[in-house]
């Protein structure tokens, strides 16, 4: 080995200042971030007191209602017409369907596409 790369690979005390001066950089900056989360924590409305809290209605909670939708029908195009553009159809309503019945997925099917299941068939 050469003197030059023996002087290079002894410790000295400017790299030793040097990770000192990192390492207070980082705690500088970890202190600063905390001092900043106080400061806007401070600047924000004040938790709402129990008494401005939701209560229940009167007449108590309100209750889900389980009912059968079924869609409007889609407007038919005759075959020598033009199709209907996105803007000429409505808004897609729903409305109640007089069946109670729930629909159910056919015996043999997955249930969904990919879903591992032989089918119908």
């Amino acid at each position: 080995m050469s003197t030059a790369t023996m002087q290079l690979a002894e410790a000295s005390g400017l790299l030793s200042i040097g990770l000192f001066v990192v390492g207070v950089a980082v705690l500088a900056v970890l202190a600063g971030g905390f001092w900043l989360g106080y400061r806007i924590k401070l600047n924000e409305s004040p938790r709402p007191r129990p008494e401005e809290q939701p209560h229940l209605p009167p007449d108590g909670p309100v209750h889900e209602v389980q009912e059968n939708r079924e869609p409007d029908e889609v407007p038919q195009v005759s075959k020598d017409g033009r199709a209907l553009t996105p803007y000429e159809l409505t808004n897609m309503q729903t409305r109640s369907s007089p069946s109670k019945q729930r629909p159910r997925w056919g015996r043999g099917s997955s249930g969904s596409f990919g879903g591992g299941g032989l089918g119908a068939h």
